[in-house]
């Protein structure tokens, strides 16, 4: 058995008997529902261990419970959750998946650089916040996320994601539902962009023109012919929405605030709530938006999210059902 096999196997363990049950009882869908909904426990459980644990020494090596190494942090939280995991930085980056985006229970890996072998790491709690345990202030540390950006060389994740059931009515899931919606909206790549389009037909689009064709198109939904606040809304009170820039699923409605500069700077002290969404696009997931937004920049296009002015304007995102 090789060592991701073994880690995976360890790491459903801990969920497969109920999952099983689940199975017999009402088929597959029944079983992604149990999985998604332990997987989410298990993340949030991982987060409220590891919250209980700053203000501990450091310690090179150790792996608790009154003092942690930096990869002892980890390995100690996981098994506190009924999770066995590495326990060297070396051993957890190099087995786990990789991913681009962090979400909570995630362990991160950075460098001085930002380049190489991970010389320390820590675990992603939500709210662009990580804990780890820190050499240099010899003790468990609260420290901001994008703060590190640059010396970020790794995301890895440790609990499957969520499938993603959805209440949709026909018990299609929200992944298949996405996947259709994002097919639909690639066709209109191309699309000239057109301020305040009129939406009798489809020659020209605005953003949230756009995102009501691939809508109604991929998924029959029909949010009208209101601009992006008024999809914002609809989400609101048709589906789920999070203000939480990493629990973004692919698939989702972004909404974002009127751009103020390409650095991170420029948004600065800005009170986020307080923003009027202008802009909407589509979460394609790997860090990709599928939008539409000038002229000048070929109407409808995919381009990137994180390190760019769109991750800064992010006000909320979600999906209208």
């Amino acid at each position: 058995m090789t060592k991701r096999d073994w880690l995976q196997r360890s790491t459903v363990a801990v969920m497969l008997s109920t999952s099983l049950l689940m199975f017999a009882e009402g088929g597959h869908a029944a079983a992604a529902q149990t999985v998604d909904s332990q997987s989410s426990a298990k993340s949030a459980e991982v987060v409220k261990i590891a919250k209980t644990l700053i203000g501990k020494d450091y310690k090179y090596g150790a792996e608790g419970p009154s003092s942690f190494g930096s990869a002892g942090l980890a390995t100690y939280i996981f098994k506190q959750a009924g999770i066995q995991v590495d326990d060297t930085i070396a051993e957890l980056y190099k087995a786990l998946d990789k991913v681009s985006s962090a979400k909570e229970g995630d362990l991160v890996f950075f460098s001085s650089n930002g380049s190489g072998a991970p010389s320390f790491m820590g675990i992603y709690i939500g709210d662009d916040q990580y804990i780890y345990s820190s050499q240099g202030e010899d003790a468990v540390v609260l420290k901001t996320f994008s703060d590190y950006s640059k010396k970020l060389v790794g995301i890895r994740r440790v609990l499957p994601e969520d499938t993603g059931t959805t209440n949709s009515g026909d018990g299609e899931s929200s992944s298949a539902i996405a996947d259709k919606v994002i097919a639909a909206g690639k066709k209109y790549l191309g699309t000239p962009y057109e301020y305040g389009s009129t939406r009798s037909n489809k020659k020209t689009m605005d953003c949230s023109e756009f995102t009501k064709w691939a809508y109604q198109d991929g998924a029959n939904i029909d949010m009208g012919n209101g601009g992006a606040r008024s999809q914002a809304n609809y989400v609101k009170s048709h589906g789920s929405y999070t203000t939480d820039i990493s629990k973004l699923k692919k698939g989702d409605l972004v909404f974002f605030m009127s751009y103020k500069g390409y650095k991170q700077s420029d948004y600065k002290n800005i009170d986020v709530p307080k923003q009027s969404i202008t802009h909407v696009g589509i979460y394609m997931g790997d860090d990709k938006l599928l939008h539409t937004f000038s002229k000048e920049s070929g109407g409808v296009k995919i381009t990137d999210f994180k390190g760019t002015h769109w991750e800064y304007r992010f006000i909320m995102g979600g999906r209208p059902y």
